[in-house]
């Protein structure tokens, strides 16, 4: 197997060099249509001028004792033929006399079939005459034999009489340079391929630049991937990199190994706080069972308080049990819920009366509030889940309110939600501690919620049911005035 440092390097030379094969015959059959353009442009200019150069009157003397002049041709070895529309030759001007009195006349080489002779008819025949006998100026290319088998370019041009016809002809012809590569100098050969293995060696040497930085922040990225993977969370990937694609590949990264940690240390904090709580109740039936086995079992006074303490601690370990499994399964999408339509405001008004006997013995009141008028909107719950999360929420607020003071819980509707506030007159909550006493186990005061038999936990599943129930929750406290829990509720528009 390669590297993708190879890979990539021979992915970008071979775009290079499918890209050099495709734009160089690109570029010369450019450059030399253009140059062809430019040939045709000047003979036929050539042509014109020597066309308008000549009288328009048809009774012209022929002059056939002038020799040819190479001043009517810009470029040297044209030869020059002036034809009548009927393709008889009137005047050659680099040829003898005797030729324009000819019915079938020999042109110059350049001109000339493989026989060597053109009749009239196969002259008019060639486009460019046809074309100039229509009276437009007119070129083509043709390959002639007589020429070395080279390509040959043609100009006609018309010569109009008075009364707008075309009277006579001129008639040019010129060879053109072999375009082939073979036909170039060796020394330019060689300066061609010289020019593409540079090519070919700077693409390279770019190529694997490049792929030298794409690989390696992700030969960095998959070495710290495989310490993770090792069980070092520790481990980064470098973010500085100069692709943004790799730079958030690596913050991603970052991230994930981030909460990767932070869920390390929840599940190790999770695991002592659970065999902290358990440890205490399970502690507390160890040493009352041995106290039992010693012969307290036979004084009944001391059997019926160390009986009544076992079943105290057992009612807990089952209640913290009980929680750790709504947990578990609020955390795993298993909570099973019967959604059925439910007035929280009845709801309130049957969790209030149930807890008035313990709010009694912290001399604490409870109380629902209304808004004004009946409320009719109806939230879409699990009556039992929902019962579940605000007894937590009252036992909470029960336990850290002073004697004499009072909770109250508030019921009403906000928008198309349901409004749950549960408010108490306790302490508070510091600042800094308000973010967290949702998760599991946290206490702000850990001394002082023990001694209250507070688990943790309360707060933590009161979110969980009320997530569950595509709620959201939210705690609100100023130290020394209180604090209020709110969760709203979806209303219940329909309920299956």
């Amino acid at each position: 197997m390669t590297s993708l440092r190879v890979h990539l390097t021979l992915t970008y030379l071979v775009v290079i060099l499918v890209g050099i094969g495709v734009a160089a015959p690109l570029a010369w059959l450019a450059v030399e249509r253009l140059y062809l353009d430019t040939q045709k442009a000047n003979l036929l200019a050539q042509a014109q001028l020597v066309a308008a150069s000549l009288p328009l009157s048809e009774d012209f003397p022929i002059e056939t004792g002038e020799p040819y002049s190479q001043l009517a041709n810009v470029v040297p070895g044209i030869h020059t033929r002036l034809i009548e529309a009927e393709g008889a030759v009137v005047i050659d001007l680099p040829a003898a006399p005797a030729l324009a009195q000819a019915a079938v006349a020999p042109l110059p080489a350049l001109a000339q079939n493989v026989a060597g002779l053109v009749s009239p008819e196969e002259l008019l025949g060639r486009p460019e005459i046809a074309q100039a006998l229509a009276g437009q100026p007119a070129t083509a290319i043709r390959r002639v034999e007589v020429a070395g088998g080279r390509q040959v370019l043609y100009a006609a041009a018309p010569v109009k009489a008075a009364d707008g016809r075309v009277a006579r002809l001129v008639y040019l012809a010129t060879p053109l340079p072999d375009t082939s590569l073979a036909a170039l100098p060796g020394t330019t050969r060689w300066q061609l391929a010289g020019v593409l293995i540079g090519a070919v060696l700077l693409a390279t040497g770019v190529g694997w630049w490049l792929a030298r930085r794409i690989s390696g922040p992700l030969h960095e990225l998959g070495q710290a991937a495989a310490a993770v993977a090792a069980g070092d969370l520790s481990r980064t990937a470098p973010e500085e990199t100069s692709i943004s694609d790799l730079s958030r590949l690596a913050r991603a990264f970052n991230g994930m190994t981030h909460n990767l940690r932070q869920a390390d240390h929840l599940k190790a904090a999770f695991i002592a706080d659970v065999s902290h709580e358990l440890r205490t109740p399970l502690t507390a039936l160890k040493g009352t069972i041995e106290t039992l086995q010693d012969g307290a079992v036979d004084d009944l006074s001391a059997r019926d308080r160390f009986l009544a303490s076992l079943a105290a601690e057992t009612e807990r370990l089952i209640r913290l049990v009980n929680d750790l499994l709504v947990l578990t399964r609020a955390d795993a999408g298993t909570l099973r819920l019967q959604p059925q339509p439910l007035d929280l405001a009845r709801l309130a008004y049957r969790r209030v009366e149930h807890w008035t006997a313990l709010a009694s013995q912290w001399q604490v009141c409870l109380r629902v509030v209304e808004p004004a008028g009946p409320l009719t909107v109806f939230v879409c719950a699990d009556a039992d889940r929902l019962a579940q999360a605000l007894d937590n929420l009252l036992d909470n607020a029960i336990r850290h309110s002073p004697p004499g003071s009072e909770v109250t819980v508030t019921v009403a509707p906000e928008a198309n939600q349901l409004c749950c506030a549960v408010t108490d007159s306790g302490p508070g909550i510091p600042g800094e501690h308000l973010p967290f006493i949702f998760e599991r186990f946290y206490r702000a005061d850990p001394a002082r919620s023990r001694s209250l038999g507070n688990s943790g936990l309360g707060l933590a599943i009161a979110r969980a049911l009320i997530l569950a129930h595509n709620g959201r929750i939210a705690a609100h406290s100023i130290e020394g005035q209180g604090t209020t829990v709110t969760f709203w509720l979806p209303a219940a528009s329909n309920c299956l």
